[in-house]
């Protein structure tokens, strides 16, 4: 399989659940601007939509939206169970419930954060953004957010809040969120796709990672340190 993608953007959460579950996977960038991949290929060819992630099977299948891929990789995995819940199980709804929250209530307001077309609603949106933060912070149920078990939601929690720095979104308002961060970012399998996606820590906590071009032209002063 292929999983095209950009680096830190939200195809991370689906890198990040093949890794947790061992699924071989082929790891295909795309260029923003001209939306080719790096095989050359005009990404709108496969995503009509232009934007990441897309899952291209092997047989030739194409399937788009990164709460549908985290969910297949999950089921589609022999250990898929313990990153999504089984059908039948109240908790695989649970899981789905969350993995709509953050699509809907955080990925969506946190990407328009980095649009300057948007700048005269940004700060309306940072305060939705809180809202949102503020109810999740206190939906930990343990140390992920269903309790014991790292689940495909925690993955996408944990991308969308790593975007934080770069839209002046402070974690430290919500105790268990930067606690949260530190505990995924720990994690061998977070940690190979962090890696593989040649992303670097750059804050003191060490749990918020981005491209090392990006950190330099933000003037982040020290050295990055990979994960």
């Amino acid at each position: 399989m292929k999983l095209y993608m950009h680096a830190a953007a939200c195809s991370l959460s689906p890198h990040i659940i093949c890794r947790e579950l061992e699924v071989d996977i082929e790891l295909i960038t795309v260029d923003r601007k001209t939306h080719r991949t790096s095989e050359g290929d005009d990404y709108f060819s496969i995503n009509g939509n232009g934007y990441v992630p897309a899952l291209v099977l092997d047989d030739g299948k194409v399937l788009t939206e990164g709460p549908a891929i985290a969910q297949f990789l999950a089921d589609s995995s022999p250990d898929g169970r313990r990153m999504l819940p089984e059908f039948g199980n109240f908790a695989r709804n649970q899981v789905q419930s969350l993995l709509n929250f953050i699509t809907s209530e955080l990925h969506k307001p946190m990407a328009m954060l980095f649009n300057a077309d948007y700048a005269t609603a940004h700060d309306a949106m940072r305060e939705v953004v809180h809202k949102r933060l503020d109810w999740i912070n206190g939906r930990l149920a343990g140390p992920y957010l269903t309790g014991e078990d790292f689940t495909v939601a925690d993955a996408y929690l944990f991308v969308c809040l790593n975007w934080s720095p770069w839209i002046k979104i402070d974690l430290d308002r919500f105790p268990a969120l930067p606690a949260f961060m530190k505990r995924v970012a720990s994690r061998p399998a977070v940690l190979t796709a962090l890696s593989e996606e040649g992303l670097m820590a750059f804050d003191a906590s060490g749990s918020f990672f981005a491209p090392a071009a990006y950190i330099q032209s933000a003037g982040y002063v020290g050295s990055p340190v990979r994960p």
